[in-house]
């Protein structure tokens, strides 16, 4: 066999780290002297933080016959190390608010559900019925672990709850009932029908037109004038739906941007089938736009989690609400910056899981575009 016809493995010079590295950082004398200089400010800093926050860090502090944190190791070691004794000392106040200590298996458990609902939701062998059966089941069960009162459970009222799981049941239940509405509204906005295409466009623009914080105001103290007499809703719920109602306006536009993308002849071949309006819109046209969508409608999915943070301006105790909250004693005052970086983490966790599994999700659905 002559050599030519022998496999041979890429040089590499030309594909690989090196590669890869002397194309894109050392091409030139300027964009060695860019790399270098970041590279060395990078593993400047990168040293001072491994430094402050694990070397010189304080992890535990003494406590006294009452109960309480002795931080003067932390105040001296100020701005040499971290005191993540604050974490140690204030963990299920963050996580959990001003539910009852002894009852706080409850609302992890709550948290533990809540997660394992979404890694289902997310599994495609469950993209059936038996979704909706799990997700009725599960908040039910969340429901009961959280208001007690029932099966020997204490009872709990919602004053109570606070921290993580908040922030959980209003990230789900708004995303959860948003994304149909904005589905609605999104046809409704391409309607023929006048009246309704008017009526979509007016919510859209009303609702997108006003900060998030102005509604969660006009559902705390204006919801409430326009109930009958003797009726009253918690300001959980009404929370709650202000934030359907502003996640289903922007999600709205992102569904109709797609539906606008797809192009012309699907439509076309959809009505040369004979299918009604909605054989055609739920087998042909949406299941296409929405794949078109998926990246807008993560990120905006991604930027209502974190805008759930808003409620504090109510009186709710979400989870940064109760971080904020653990940092007012005395003791602990001064030590701001390690709870905000252990919240960060935490909503980096849940935000960046559902980056990682969106863009899982694009690539499948893209896949027979790249044959």
């Amino acid at each position: 066999m002559p050599n030519d016809a022998l496999p041979r493995t890429a040089p590499k010079r030309l594909l690989g780290p090196a590669a890869w590295a002397r194309e894109n950082l050392f091409s030139n004398w300027w964009s060695t002297a860019i790399t270098l200089a970041l590279g060395y400010l990078l593993i400047r800093y990168a040293v001072s933080f491994v430094d402050w926050a694990f070397v010189n860090a304080i992890w535990t502090v003494p406590y006294n016959a009452a109960g309480q944190p002795d931080t003067s190791a932390c105040r001296d070691n100020k701005g040499v190390g971290a005191c993540w004794a604050i974490i140690a000392d204030k963990h299920r106040f963050i996580l959990f608010g001003t539910y009852p200590y002894d009852e706080h298996w409850r609302p992890l458990l709550v948290c533990a559900l809540f997660v394992g609902l979404y890694i289902v939701s997310a599994m495609r062998r469950f993209w059936n019925w038996r979704l909706a059966v799990i997700w009725a089941v599960t908040l039910t069960v969340i429901g009961i672990l959280m208001w007690g009162g029932v099966f020997g459970l204490s009872f709990v009222p919602q004053e109570r709850w606070g921290g993580l799981p908040i922030t959980l049941i209003l990230a789900t239940f708004g995303l959860a009932f948003a994304f149909p509405l904005a589905i609605l509204v999104a046809l409704g906005r391409r309607s023929q029908l006048p009246a309704i295409k008017a009526l979509c466009v007016l919510y859209v623009e009303l609702i997108r037109g006003v900060p998030l914080i102005s509604l969660l105001f006009m559902a705390s103290v204006m919801f409430p004038l326009f109930l009958p007499e003797g009726i009253n809703i918690d300001k959980l719920l009404r929370a709650q739906i202000a934030i359907i109602l502003f996640a289903g306006a922007y999600l709205a536009e992102v569904v109709r941007g797609g539906l606008q993308a797809l192009p012309k002849g699907q439509y076309e071949a959809a009505d040369a089938l004979g299918l009604s309006y909605w054989k055609k819109t739920g087998l042909i046209i949406l299941p296409q736009a929405l794949r078109l969508v998926i990246p807008p409608l993560v990120n905006t999915f991604i930027g209502f989690f974190k805008d759930t943070s808003l409620v504090l301006i109510i009186g709710i105790f979400d989870l940064l609400t109760a971080g904020k909250t653990a940092l007012i004693e005395p003791q602990w005052q001064g030590f701001g910056v390690e709870v905000y970086i252990t919240l960060g983490l935490i909503y980096f966790m849940f935000c960046f899981a559902m980056s990682q599994y969106s863009a899982g999700l694009e690539a499948e659905f893209n896949r027979h575009r790249r044959r």
